[in-house]
């Protein structure tokens, strides 16, 4: 299988972004909304960074507006409700598909690895988590119900 640290993404800025900067590390990769209500999950996700930042640990988040158009903005929009609602400091990427024929090919790798409820891949929601190991590969997946703090003892497992 294919390391998720092998992928290439967009940055917020649309520059294309190079996950092996992240090798080696633990990864906690989801897919965000700015009006969701699953959206106050963005608190624990930065607690989730703060913590473990420094111990080899990082959240990724991609905006994602497939789910009720939750996430209508723009990149400059999303990221100044980021930092001002949440004080986000975690790299958020730029807006992706994580379903159907324009998927992000970050997303494809990690529904292949993780597949969902039943073995279905598709991602049903806002705030799907999945967290890859420092080898790239995918250790767990979490249903967007899943709250942040729930995933600790998994991290600190890996870390």
């Amino acid at each position: 299988m294919t390391a998720i640290t092998d992928l290439t993404v967009k940055a917020a800025d649309g520059t294309p972004a190079d996950l092996s900067t992240y090798a080696g590390k633990v990864l906690l990769v989801v897919n965000t909304a700015s009006k969701c209500g699953f959206t106050p999950q963005y608190e624990g996700l930065e607690a989730l960074h703060r913590d473990y930042a420094g111990k080899g640990f990082e959240v990724l988040g991609f905006p994602c507006n497939q789910f009720g158009a939750q996430e209508p903005g723009d990149a400059a929009e999303i990221a100044n409700f980021c930092a001002l609602t949440y004080d986000v400091t975690f790299p958020v990427f730029a807006k992706v598909d994580v379903n159907g024929a324009n998927a992000d090919p970050l997303f494809v790798e990690l529904k292949k690895q993780a597949p969902g409820f039943l073995g279905t891949e598709g991602i049903k929601w806002n705030f799907t988590k999945f967290l890859v190991g420092k080898d790239g590969q995918v250790v767990e997946r979490y249903a967007p119900t899943t709250k942040p703090e729930d995933i600790r003892k998994d991290i600190e497992k890996l870390l």
